[in-house]
């Protein structure tokens, strides 16, 4: 069976900001979808920390109405941690969008908090995880023009309903731009995950030298980790 064919679960997080050492996860969504069926979950988390205006720009959630409305932070990220590692404990994949970041900033903070991570959890590397973002950029290179979650619904004719940079959206448009992908680029679908998981590490560290290598050129910090999942370091979204 291919990977196509098992439940795919889709993860998204809004955040305090993008540095995934220091910034606190404000909602989460995960969706399982099997087959026609998806089911959606969200939190709300109180991060324990003032939300930045920007970042409630982005997402809408201000502090007091995270104080207010939001869980705990620890019984929360305990709960969502389980779901994720009882799925990939199974040989499923996770999918996220630009999936390091997510990845990384739950790491964190489940160590904050004093929660055994998921590499923890699953006794091993985060894996295997499926990341639109990576794969669009491995199998079409040369495309020009931003690489945005809105920017691959464009591109695959997936409908932006308006709503992404909610969590629950963003993981629906994900799944849904993997799909149309996948279509598109039939050779994705004859990979095991395994394989597939690889594929993405190594496109990852190629694009990231190219990208390290253009930021020097242009006189700036080349400090994009050549490391796909790179869970310790402080990653911020490129």
């Amino acid at each position: 069976m291919a990977w196509t064919d098992g439940p795919l679960l889709g993860f998204d997080t809004e955040t305090t900001g993008v540095d995934t050492a220091h910034d606190r996860v404000v909602t989460a969504a995960l969706v399982l979808r099997t087959g026609e069926v998806t089911t959606v979950d969200t939190w709300l988390i109180d991060p324990g920390v003032p939300i930045p205006d920007e970042a409630a720009r982005i997402h809408g959630i201000t502090t007091e109405y995270a104080v207010e409305h939001g869980a705990n932070p620890v019984d929360a990220l305990s709960v969502i941690a389980d779901r994720i590692v009882d799925h990939m404990s199974q040989g499923w994949a996770l999918v996220a969008f630009n999936a390091t970041f997510d990845v990384c900033i739950v790491e964190a903070e489940l160590a904050r908090h004093g929660l055994p991570t998921l590499a923890q959890r699953l006794g091993g590397p985060v894996a295997p995880v499926i990341d639109p973002l990576v794969l669009d950029r491995a199998v079409d290179r040369y495309r020009r023009g931003q690489r945005k979650l809105a920017n691959l619904c464009s591109e695959y004719g997936v409908e932006d309903t308006g709503t992404l940079h909610t969590a629950d959206a963003d993981v629906v448009a994900t799944l849904d731009v993997l799909e149309r992908m996948v279509g598109r680029h039939p050779r994705l679908a004859a990979m095991t995950l395994d394989e597939l998981h690889a594929f993405q590490a190594q496109a990852h560290t190629q694009w990231a030298t190219n990208f390290n290598t253009w930021l020097a050129k242009q006189g700036r910090v080349a400090d994009v980790s050549p490391a796909w999942l790179g869970v310790g370091e402080s990653v911020r979204p490129h």
